[in-house]
């Protein structure tokens, strides 16, 4: 259970290090935006959102890596993926079963579930 557990925060933690660090080295391919959808990124794109939610989930990626701190990466990254979640089922409009999707939610549910000792004190 160790090593799956090792397995599931190193997946997790490089695929947000991967995304937030092609962000910031600009190597986001073109892709064409529904009107809904460039509405969205018209609105965060200026502000500096979007730096601000990168650099957390670079925070949270490096922080799954090591064991430690796993726990706290996953505070950080909480919030993230379920607005990830919440915008491809509200404004991009094509739901949560995408198999990106899915991965990241369960990685980090399972995740969660095996910390569970440590996350109980915050349900008491």
């Amino acid at each position: 259970m160790k090593y799956v557990t090792l397995a599931a925060s190193i997946v997790l933690g490089l695929l947000f290090i991967m995304a937030s660090s092609m962000f910031f080295f600009g190597n986001i391919p073109e892709q064409k935006l529904n009107p809904e959808e460039a509405h969205f990124m018209a609105a965060f794109g200026p502000t500096g959102y979007m730096k601000f939610v990168k650099v957390f989930e670079m925070l949270g990626g490096i922080l799954l890596l090591v064991p430690k701190t796993r726990n706290f990466g996953l505070l950080c990254l909480g919030p993230v993926i379920v607005n990830i979640l919440a915008f491809h089922q509200f404004v991009k409009g094509d739901g949560i079963l995408d198999p990106m999707l899915i991965t990241i939610a369960v990685l980090s549910l399972f995740l969660l579930w095996s910390e569970r000792k440590a996350w109980a004190g915050l349900l008491r």
